[in-house]
């Protein structure tokens, strides 16, 4: 007999505004038990340190989750100049500490350097994994291991403040982007060194800031539900984005509902106005537009299903 899954059987995705000195992971298993889903996963983790949008999916939602994680993101950032740690940001030991002998002329034109598509060597306290084992447990045992650079893309960094030797920036950057390593990078640039004091993630996708929610706003709509004696789902899920919008950056390919019966069963079918083979698209069913999951064009020319919503009817 299969074991019952604890929690509800929610989908959708949550826009939480992460606190700072928790992990991804706690930020996490807390909204899960606020929501009491059975199941749930983030989508790219921030740094102890940092703050911002982590956006959590439920459910069907997490068969979407690599669409977040390959997304752009925006964050800010302020960074310490004279002074180099271990782990590039102020969680880190101090390994070297330097003179600061910068204007505002040479700090603008070593960050000019940054933008557009460069290669980047992940840092040793990431999560990316080497062996089967996450960087930063190496790095916590003294050991360093081969990392192979990756092109990243900053599409844009704009300086919004440079005193008493903190520099404080905007980045718009492609995924897997460090901004740990930039920041280090920048300070060895500038011959005095650098790290992170403060970082907060401002975007990910096209997702609205103003949907953003913190943990402690999650719990007093619990709370607020128990005073009133209703369902904390009432209050909560509302909240919820549609599980689509992981998605809403690919183009979209509407079906009948005939076709989405063969999508829904694993078989390709053939559509009208389908992009360019190989292009992967959101598909929706007739006028009411369910999303049903994503599809791919194949050499056939035909619509065939990549990843796609529980079938209700199989």
């Amino acid at each position: 007999m299969a074991r019952r899954r604890k929690g509800r059987p929610i989908d959708g995705v949550i826009l939480v505004d992460k606190p700072t000195g928790i992990s991804s992971n706690d930020t996490l298993q807390k909204v899960k038990r606020i929501f009491f889903a059975q199941k749930a996963g983030h989508t790219g983790a921030l740094d102890p340190l940092a703050t911002g949008m982590l956006p959590i999916c439920f459910g069907e939602a997490t068969k979407f989750s690599q669409f977040l994680l390959d997304s752009d993101k925006r964050y800010r950032v302020i960074a310490k100049l004279g002074e180099r740690t271990d782990t590039s940001d102020s969680d880190g030991e101090v390994v070297q500490t330097r003179e600061v002998k910068v204007d505002r002329g040479q700090l603008e034109r070593c960050i000019a350097k940054f933008r557009g598509t460069t290669d980047q060597i992940p840092s040793m306290y990431s999560a990316l994994k080497y062996q089967g084992r996450k960087l930063y447990e190496y790095a916590r045992e003294g050991i360093e291991v081969p990392r192979e650079s990756r092109k990243i893309t900053v599409y844009s960094v704009e300086l919004l403040r440079f005193s008493d030797n903190e520099v404080e920036m905007e980045l718009h950057v492609s995924k897997g982007t460090y901004i740990r390593t930039i920041v280090d990078d920048l300070g060895e640039m500038l011959g005095c060194g650098a790290h992170v004091t403060f970082l907060r993630r401002t975007g990910v996708s096209n997702y609205p800031m103003e949907r953003m929610m913190t943990i402690e706003q999650l719990e007093a709509l619990l709370e607020q539900a128990k005073e009133q004696d209703i369902a904390p789902s009432e209050l909560l899920d509302p909240l919820l984005l549609p599980t689509d919008t992981a998605v809403q950056d690919l183009p979209e390919v509407n079906i009948p509902p005939a076709s989405a019966v063969y999508i829904l069963n694993g078989n390709p079918v053939r559509a009208g106005r389908l992009p360019a083979e190989g292009t992967l698209v959101r598909i929706t069913v007739a006028e009411q537009k369910e999303f049903i999951g994503i599809g791919v064009v194949d050499p056939e020319g035909q619509l065939a299903p990549k990843r796609v919503m529980a079938n209700p009817q199989a």
